[in-house]
């Protein structure tokens, strides 16, 4: 089995299989020996499976996209916006269809999510949220938007 490794200047990439696809690769933006960005291809089918990435280099993932049906769009990102090591946004695409459907919050990076809200549709536009106004992890308002313009 033969081994294809390319490098330019902070980029590695890796051919494991020899089929001129890449498997995995690695970014280093600032050259400081650090990767801010791995990504994998786990079918080998030249599209990537998954990314992560940490933007603050603290060795804890900030964002993670995970693309499971391998049609090239992500299906869920689960991101730590503040690099505090809580999640605070999950988005999903439960429909395929490139555009996201649910989206839960923690604006106060407390740990507890504030905001959900769903796209039912799949227009683009959220349907329904609701809000966690007490912290307490049960949303307290739920907001329903019936004709697209809220």
């Amino acid at each position: 089995m033969s081994q294809d490794k390319r490098v330019q200047g902070s980029f590695v990439a890796n051919d494991q299989d020899g089929d001129g696809n890449f498997e995995t690769f690695a970014i280093d933006i600032d050259d400081d020996g650090l990767v801010e960005a791995v990504g994998v291809d786990a079918d080998d089918d030249g599209v990537l499976d998954g990314v992560a990435i940490d933007r603050n280099r603290d060795g804890i993932v900030d964002l993670l996209a995970v693309d499971s049906d391998r049609d090239g769009f992500a299906d869920t990102v689960v991101a730590d916006l503040d690099g505090d090591g809580l999640i605070d946004a999950v988005g999903v695409d439960g429909d395929n269809d490139g555009i996201v459907d649910a989206v839960a919050l923690d604006v106060d990076a407390d740990g507890v999510i504030d905001l959900v809200a769903y796209d039912l549709d799949s227009d683009g536009d959220m349907d329904i949220a609701g809000v966690d106004i007490d912290g307490d992890g049960q949303m307290d308002d739920i907001l329903i938007d019936t004709d697209g313009l809220a």
